[in-house]
């Protein structure tokens, strides 16, 4: 092949194959939704019969108390199909690309949470919603055309499991020195930062078994992938005992896409063929959906402030 038209194929950014990831994650939004809202209905009623926890974590008597509660399990099932349904995307699409499209959750997750609780949404909170959803969504319409999916290199990874690592330090300080005085807020976003990780390293896991490079590097990818799983899951417990799970749902689906995408962009160079313009969105489309998600924390009729 003529290497001028090799070069232009390599920069072409989705052929029609890699779009069946788009779907597949739309599927795992409605799955994460209903699962968040079970998941939040258990907490409630775990807490509600246990000492109040808010501000210190949940204990672990509490926690064993969740596996006794059908509704949580339920939620735990569900969030474990929207996961398969997320890895199945990333295994088609770049992160960039299908990432951000759980957002389409926040949407179901407020509705859901609006009825179930009989709480109607305020307009400031309404507006935080659509920040979220319409700045995920021109995200997502740029990304489709500007992405371009590349193979992780050794240097990479290790880049991004060192951030994990210095990551998983600071949330495990940030919540031992200052548990007494979190909300609601501080668990989102670190959850969110943590799935961030787990996303990227899933997709890269998923890769380089797909590749037969099953080595100490990618086993060091899933040790990292279940810590910052686990502890990003404990932080999403703590944030349903504190908070909506609307408000929780906006975090997720804002932070952890918008990491994932930073480590995708800065790392991964899988917008390295954007034009100017595409990022300049990218920045404004993301200060657009995080400032979302701090208006819904402050202005959510369920928000205990």
């Amino acid at each position: 092949m003529d290497p001028d038209l090799s070069d232009l194929t390599e920069q072409i950014a989705l052929d029609p194959t890699q779009f069946i990831g788009i779907p597949l994650a739309l599927v795992g939004a409605v799955f994460l939704s209903l699962g968040a809202q079970f998941q939040h209905r258990g907490v409630t009623k775990v807490e509600a019969h246990t000492a109040d926890a808010l501000g210190k974590g949940l204990n672990v008597g509490q926690l064993w108390l969740l596996l006794s509660r059908p509704s949580w399990v339920i939620g735990t099932v569900m969030l474990g199909l929207a996961i398969v349904f997320q890895l199945a995307s990333l295994s088609f699409a770049p992160i960039i690309v299908v990432q951000p499209l759980g957002a389409i959750a926040l949407v179901i997750t407020s509705i859901l949470n609006s009825r179930v609780n009989k709480v109607k949404l305020n307009s400031k909170s309404i507006t935080a919603i659509f920040m979220c959803v319409g700045g995920v969504f021109l995200f997502v319409g740029v990304a489709a055309f500007t992405a371009v999916d590349k193979p992780v290199t050794d240097r990479q990874l290790i880049t991004i499991l060192t951030l994990l690592a210095v990551v998983l330090v600071a949330a495990a300080l940030a919540f031992w020195f200052f548990r007494s005085r979190i909300r609601a807020t501080f668990y989102v976003i670190m959850a969110g930062l943590l799935y961030g990780f787990v996303a990227t390293l899933a997709k890269v896991v998923i890769g380089r078994v797909q590749q037969g490079e099953f080595e100490w590097l990618t086993f060091t990818c899933v040790i990292g992938l279940l810590a910052a799983t686990a502890l990003g899951a404990y932080f999403v417990q703590n944030a349903y005992a504190s908070g909506p799970p609307d408000l929780v749902i906006a975090g997720l689906t804002v932070v952890d896409p918008i990491v994932a995408v930073l480590i995708g962009i800065v790392v991964l160079g899988e917008a390295s063929q954007a034009a100017l313009w595409a990022n300049i969105t990218f920045a404004i489309a993301g200060a657009i959906a995080v400032w979302g998600v701090f208006l819904l924390a402050r202005n959510h009729p369920q928000t205990r402030l």
